[in-house]
This record gives C-alpha cells, structure tokens and sequence, in this order.
C-alpha cells in the first residue's frame, strides 16, 4: 500500500510538473529558410506542416500599394534570378525595387531556384514573392490557428523611395490583416521606432514587437519608444537569462531572433524564452520533443 502511494504521488508530481511547463512559441524564420525559399508560400506550408505555432516574415509594397511578402524592397540578387532567369549582376544589386514595380513585374522573378551559399540544404523550386493577402488566406486554411509575426521593413532613407512613409506602410498592412480577420492572430514589429509609434496610433490593440538589433541596447532602444511593446524581440546574444527574468518580471514576452545551432537552441530554452524565431523549426521541435 506504501509503495502504492508513493507511486500515485511521483505521478502526481509529474503531472504538476507537465502541466506548470511553458510552451514554448516555435517561430519559423521567413517561413523556414534553412529548408525553403524564403518567404514563399512553400516555405510558409512547409513551416506549417512542421508544427510551427507562427510564421515570422517580412513586408515590402509594390508600386501598386499591394504588400509583398519580401525581406528587403527590391530583388535581391543573393536569391533571386531576374524575369528572364539570369543571374542579377552586382552592378545591378538593388535596382528592382518593388516600390517602382507592380506586381505582375514582381511575380516574374524567380526566388527559388538560385543556390543560397548560407542554406545548402534548403530546397530549390522556381517560386515568387507572393501577397501578404495570399499567405494569410493560404496558412490559415492549411490551419486556422496559425499566428503571424510580420515585420515592416523600413529605414527613414528608404521612406518615398523604396517603401511609403511609416503612416501609409502602416496603414496598409492592417488593412490587409484586418480584411482577412487575422487580428487576433497577428503581431507587427519592426526595428524602426518611427514604425512602431504608428502601429499604436493606428490600432492601439495591435501586439507589438520591439525588434533590436546586435549593435543595440535593449533597454536603451525600449527608453526611446512613447510606450511599452507586449514583445521584446532582440538578437539572442544580447540575451543572458537574467536579463530574460527580468524582462519577463516586467510583463514582456520574450522573443529572440533568429537561431539556429543546436546549442544556442539549448541555451535559449534553458534561458525559459516565450519563444525562439528560428530558420530551422525542425531542429528546435526535435529538441523540445
């Protein structure tokens, strides 16, 4: 009967244990980059079909105030090949700039089938940059419950010439997020303090992440900001855990950006983060499993 007991304890215990763990949020990085193309709708499937809890990408807006799920503005000619499928030559780096392109020109390029020298495993096809519209409507009806982490790019040098200027970026990506009902499952961030003060004077319910940069202090950066983000999203080595402790004493959530070694993962999840961005959401599962 002692032993019994013990035994019904021990499982008891685990059980409390189980339950009081935190759930860690799986992020994929532009989908899963170290997998697929980036921010691509194979690469967002792929993500989904993995288990990721959201799909961390990246906006652009094209001449026709459409917004592209793209990491930088224009082409990039480290991924993508032009209309005609040639190499884009160094003299040419940023000269398609999807600010100056509808999106029909956009589509034409193709962002899959060039060789990444950082993501050798990472399957090749002939893809576009796709809509912020289409992945929304495309990864909730794969599953409805997927999040979106989405990342307004911008810099005060690009402002009229690559994007529009804060307010009207802004704008347009709640329009596209509220017209597909993805409120609830949507954050906006971004490193630019200019957009982040936009994102609360437009819709002041909106989940906001404050992305910092390697270069930059944490609590220097959140100092210059007129209120406080739900999300404080920095690069992984600024992070040390009780700098996590502390930052989550204060409320925030804590996300970092974007890791990828197997220890670095372990150090991270050691640290008890809210979540981890990461290219490679297969690694990060396997070692939470």
């Amino acid at each position: 009967m002692r032993i019994y007991k013990l035994v019904i304890i021990s499982l008891l215990l685990f059980l409390m244990n189980c339950n009081s763990s935190k759930t860690i949020d799986i992020q994929g990085h532009r989908g899963c980059r170290g997998l697929m193309p980036e921010n691509t709708v194979e690469a967002f499937e792929k993500a989904i079909d993995l288990g990721v809890h959201t799909l961390e990408l990246d906006v652009a807006v094209s001449k026709d105030n459409i917004i592209v799920v793209s990491h930088e503005p224009f082409i990039s000619r480290t991924y993508c090949l032009d209309a005609e499928g040639n190499e884009i030559s160094e003299a040419l780096d940023k000269k398609y700039n999807l600010y100056q392109m509808t999106l029909d020109s956009i589509k034409q390029f193709d962002c899959g089938t060039k060789f990444h020298p950082r993501f050798p495993e990472q399957q090749k096809m002939k893809t576009y940059k796709p809509t912020l519209d289409e992945v929304i409507k495309i990864s909730k009806k794969k599953h409805s419950d997927i999040k979106f982490n989405i990342e307004l790019k911008a810099r005060p040098e690009y402002d009229n010439i690559y994007t529009p200027t804060p307010k009207e970026f802004v704008k347009l990506v709640l329009d596209v997020v509220n017209r597909n009902n993805a409120f609830n499952e949507t954050n906006l961030q971004s490193f630019d303090l200019r957009v982040l003060e936009e994102i609360k004077k437009q819709s002041p319910e909106m989940t906001v992440a404050l992305l910092v940069d390697e270069d930059e202090s944490i609590q220097g950066k959140m100092d210059r900001m007129s209120y406080i983000p739900e999300i404080i999203s920095p690069y992984f080595e600024l992070l040390d855990a009780e700098t996590v402790k502390n930052l989550q004493a204060e409320n925030f959530k804590v996300i970092p950006w974007t890791i990828n070694e197997i220890e670095d993962l372990r150090k991270m999840i050691d640290f008890n983060v809210d979540g981890i961005i990461t290219d490679y959401p297969d690694r990060l599962i396997g070692l939470l499993k």
